[in-house]
């Protein structure tokens, strides 16, 4: 935490790591809060970035996966997404995670937002590409992952945000963050 900042209005007495897995950390801080009172504050710390890439084919097509989410305890669809080592660029780990659970291959991606994601209780932080110029080879997904991958128009894709079934934030944002670009007319897809 940082003390030098003028904005922070925390004040970390001691911190200790109560939890730590290959995917996260959890520290319990002893602090004194903006009041001036004594407050314990506990944080998850991702020792990944998570990185999600919305494909876009020319003529406005995407592409969903859908997995069981073992901490909703429910199915659920998005958009490709992944963890990204904090040493490796952004582009890389998307780059890798498309053609991992879609077998697309893009020759462009652009970042298009940056998200703190539960930012409450941790410090996981998002990169979201548009990947364009789309070509198709064999999927390689992980022994973890059991997923589905469906095509959809993009304005499909949407309605399934508006409806609420998808759910899951990093996809919310980029299908909206998409959805903006292609309303300014900075994007362009073709209508069905």
């Amino acid at each position: 935490m940082n003390h030098q900042d003028p904005l922070n209005t925390w004040k970390t007495l001691t911190s200790e790591l109560v939890y730590e897995s290959a995917w996260i950390a959890v520290h319990k801080h002893q602090t004194i809060n903006p009041a001036g009172n004594p407050a314990i504050y506990s944080v998850v710390n991702f020792k990944n970035l998570a990185i999600g890439i919305l494909p876009l084919s020319d003529d406005g097509y995407t592409w969903l996966v859908g997995q069981w989410r073992y901490p909703l305890n429910a199915y659920s669809w998005e958009i490709p997404e992944g963890g990204g080592p904090l040493g490796e660029a952004p582009i890389e780990t998307a780059r890798r995670e498309l053609k991992e659970e879609t077998g697309i291959v893009a020759k462009n991606f652009k970042e298009i937002m940056q998200l703190h994601l539960s930012n409450s209780a941790t410090d996981e932080h998002a990169f979201v590409f548009l990947a364009t110029q789309l070509s198709f080879e064999e999927a390689e997904p992980e022994e973890s992952e059991d997923l589905k991958v469906k095509k959809i128009h993009f304005n499909d894709a949407f309605e399934m945000v508006m409806k609420g079934e998808i759910t899951d934030g990093i996809s919310v944002a980029a299908i909206y963050k998409t959805k903006h670009l292609i309303d300014t007319g900075e994007l362009k897809i073709t209508s069905r």
